[in-house]
């Protein structure tokens, strides 16, 4: 019964981190799965319990910063190096330490 256990205990930690990492990688799609989701079950005719779920389960909206993944301005994401953009980079000598 103890091996049933420990394979219970990893399948739920491997799929926490799946599950964390695919919001953190696709964060547009997982708020589409999670408003079609929120929409389903709040609608009128399902139980007050599968409704207050519903609810919970509705995306945050967009605040603007970097971590939402709404990519309206552009911003998201990694910024090329200077040089990739054409700017030129200035050299930085630095004294060798003894």
């Amino acid at each position: 019964m103890s091996l049933l256990l420990q394979y219970v205990v990893i399948g739920l930690a491997v799929l926490a981190s799946a599950t964390y990492a695919f919001r953190k990688l696709a964060p547009q799609v997982t708020n589409r799965w999670l408003a079609a989701a929120s929409i389903h079950f709040s609608a009128p005719g399902h139980a007050a319990w599968v409704r207050a779920f519903g609810r919970r389960l509705q995306p945050t909206q967009a605040t603007g910063n970097c971590s939402d993944g709404c990519s309206t301005c552009g911003a998201c994401g990694p910024k090329p190096p200077a040089s990739a953009r054409g700017e030129a980079m200035p050299l930085e000598f630095k004294p060798r330490q003894r």
